[in-house]
């Protein structure tokens, strides 16, 4: 059976099961872009807070702005009550989102604390307000991002992925670990299988995918889709990368020249995007999963963050891609 495959969710159909996870601070539209040339079915945006696009921050209105070139792409927002989801889901059709998802599974405290989150796994009735609000407000397909279970007591996934489509949410995405585990610990497939048993929907796999062999394991576990966070850090091309695998391909080599390439390219469609000052800032944030794996690396890694000049980046990088490329070709 070939396990790369279309994924419909809905009204919508992406052209493969090979997901982005949305980021905080990580997949914002320059990110997006570079994933789906690497090879991305849908790629989903970081979080947006419904209640500060009801107060009208700029901010938050700009990270809901969708790139023509970055489709499929899902918007996915949070918040705590009825009124301002249905608005932030109309806000994301209008901006062009494909697909809105609502988070259900973020454990950060100050996102629990104002009633987001993971903390809605408490309440499945209000959960099931929030998303039929969003459901009855836009025509795009909704869906849920959750998780397997708030501790490791009591799972909850095949009952939070009912709930959702009861609800109207056209798929669920299930991180397997539980929320007390945040992104630490094997996840756990066997909750996953379950859920995939209790719904008709698509039930779509995430935490702990770093290569070919974890998405096969969620896969063949019934899982429509698979959702990748961190392994795309760093490597945007994971997507191509896994797809390949498992259908037999040969497998792309990527050198630290490579990873240096792409980080410089991604870097300059930062500065584009959000000005130098911001888009250099933004791009300190993941310095480490990128410029590594190569002598001296350490002493690059710590120049490029004290940077601050796109300028200066561009001369850092082309010395050392230089030095790469001297080292594998004396």
């Amino acid at each position: 059976m070939t396990l790369i495959r279309p994924l419909t969710i809905g009204s919508f159909t992406a052209p493969n099961n090979l997901l982005l996870a949305p980021m905080a601070g990580i997949t914002d539209s320059p990110f997006r872009v570079l994933c789906l040339k690497g090879g991305a079915g849908i790629v989903c945006a970081e979080m947006v807070s419904a209640h500060a696009l009801h107060f009208g921050s700029p901010k938050s209105g700009k990270m809901l702005q969708v790139n023509p070139k970055e489709h499929p792409v899902s918007m996915q927002i949070f918040g705590s009550d009825e009124i301002t989801i249905a608005e932030a889901a109309k806000n994301a059709e209008a901006q062009g989102a494909d697909i809105v998802d609502l988070n259900a599974g973020c454990p950060v405290k100050k996102i629990n604390k104002a009633g987001a989150g993971c903390v809605l796994m408490k309440d499945e009735a209000k959960l099931g307000r929030l998303i039929e609000a969003a459901v009855k407000s836009v025509r795009i397909p909704v869906t849920l991002k959750t998780r397997i279970a708030l501790t490791r007591k009591e799972l909850l996934g095949a009952r939070l992925a009912k709930l959702a489509e009861n609800a109207g949410a056209a798929a669920v995405t299930l991180h397997a670990r539980a929320a007390v585990d945040v992104h630490a610990g094997p996840p756990n497939i066997e909750a996953l299988a379950e859920a995939c048993q209790a719904v008709k929907i698509p039930v779509i796999g995430n935490g702990g995918v770093l290569d070919a062999a974890a998405a096969r394991r969620f896969l063949q576990a019934g899982c429509a889709g698979v959702m990748i966070g961190r392994g795309a850090v760093g490597n945007p091309f994971i997507f191509k990368d896994i797809a390949d695998e498992l259908e037999g391909k040969p497998l792309s080599a990527h050198t630290p020249a490579w990873r240096m390439g792409v980080y410089r390219d991604l870097i300059r469609e930062n500065v584009s995007f959000y000005g130098e000052r911001i888009g250099v800032n933004r791009s300190r944030k993941t310095a480490g999963y990128w410029i590594k794996d190569f002598e001296n690396a350490a002493q690059v890694r710590g120049a490029f963050v004290r940077m601050d000049a796109l300028a200066d980046i561009e001369t850092l990088f082309a010395r050392t891609l230089e030095r790469l490329e001297t080292q594998k070709n004396p």
